[in-house]
């Protein structure tokens, strides 16, 4: 999977494809709506990555505060940009 079109067109999919990594993952479970699966994707995991992607969920639940704390642990900003914006995003970085 290369591109965004290509992520977009694997939500037709029940499951992921199995190569993609875990913060694609999450984001892949959101974009099909499920965002306790999603979470629990990144929810125990600290690297970078993984906290840019859990600070989007939090952001995306109303949980600012949660949501800064891990932007901050991502050494990123909460964008000033819509979620579906924010989603995008992250799905073209991580592809």
């Amino acid at each position: 999977m290369k591109t965004l079109a290509d992520f977009k067109a694997s939500l037709n999919s029940n499951q992921p494809d199995s190569s993609l990594s875990v913060q694609l993952k999450s984001l892949w479970y959101d974009g099909k709506g499920d965002w306790q699966k999603a979470h629990a994707q990144v929810d125990h995991l600290s690297d970078r990555s993984s906290a840019w992607v859990h600070a989007y969920l939090h952001r995306k639940e109303g949980d600012v505060w949660n949501a800064d704390y891990w932007y901050r642990q991502a050494r990123q900003t909460r964008p000033d940009i819509s979620l579906d914006e924010e989603w995008e995003q992250l799905v073209v970085e991580f592809l």
